[in-house]
């Protein structure tokens, strides 16, 4: 599984997106988060169609995209991403 989460500088929903990734990485050790600053890829945020930050992305091993959030996700629309992802 992949988790992705797009941020910018001075991005206040950025730090409630951390927080809310963070939260669901202490209920589940193994998660492992990128946290990727959006204006350092722009070809990178292009390619994946990322209008906003926060951008929160869940992928299955195979590459799979099972949850985008353009915004700040809830804890349990998280975890529900989390738990597809790991199916």
């Amino acid at each position: 599984m992949q988790v992705d989460l797009w941020t910018s500088a001075f991005c206040a929903p950025c730090a409630a997106a951390r927080r809310v990734v963070g939260d669901a990485a202490r209920l589940v050790p193994a998660l492992a988060v990128t946290e990727r600053d959006a204006a350092a890829e722009p070809e990178v945020v292009e390619e994946l169609g990322i209008r906003s930050t926060p951008t929160v992305i869940v992928r299955c091993d195979d590459g799979t995209e099972v949850f985008r959030s353009a915004g700040v996700p809830t804890r349990d629309q998280f975890l529900v991403a989390v738990a597809k992802a790991l199916d």
